[in-house]
């Protein structure tokens, strides 16, 4: 087995982190009420995929990688409609996660990775 790149550790536990903390947050928002937020099903839905993508992209996944990036670019377009800041911070963070993600020593382990399942 192949040794997993630091910046795969630590953006799939940034991400796992983040999920989990925020479908805790969103999660406690539901209630069985009239009528309800249909929209905080969605938004718990955003939580499990950021968690699913985190562990999957911790053993190695590519499709992973994919989905943390997708999860990722979904909330820079949101952020369009919000603050510039927040848009700049979202982008900014996109960028830096998808150099991280695409250097040719982090693909090799993807692809390795895939490779041996």
């Amino acid at each position: 087995m192949h040794k997993r790149p630091i910046a795969v550790t630590v953006i799939s536990g940034l991400f796992l982190l983040a999920g989990a903390v925020g479908l805790a947050y969103h999660a406690s928002e539901c209630k069985l009420q009239v009528p309800f937020r249909y929209e905080l099903v969605w938004v718990c839905l955003l939580r499990v995929l950021a968690i699913v993508g985190a562990v999957f992209m911790f053993r190695g996944q590519n499709w992973a990688r994919w989905l943390i990036l997708i999860w990722l670019a979904y909330h820079v377009v949101l952020s369009a409609f919000h603050a510039l800041p927040e848009l700049i911070m979202h982008a900014v963070l996109l960028a830096v996660i998808a150099w991280f993600l695409f250097r040719p020593s982090v693909s090799a382990f993807f692809h390795r990775a895939g490779s041996q399942n």
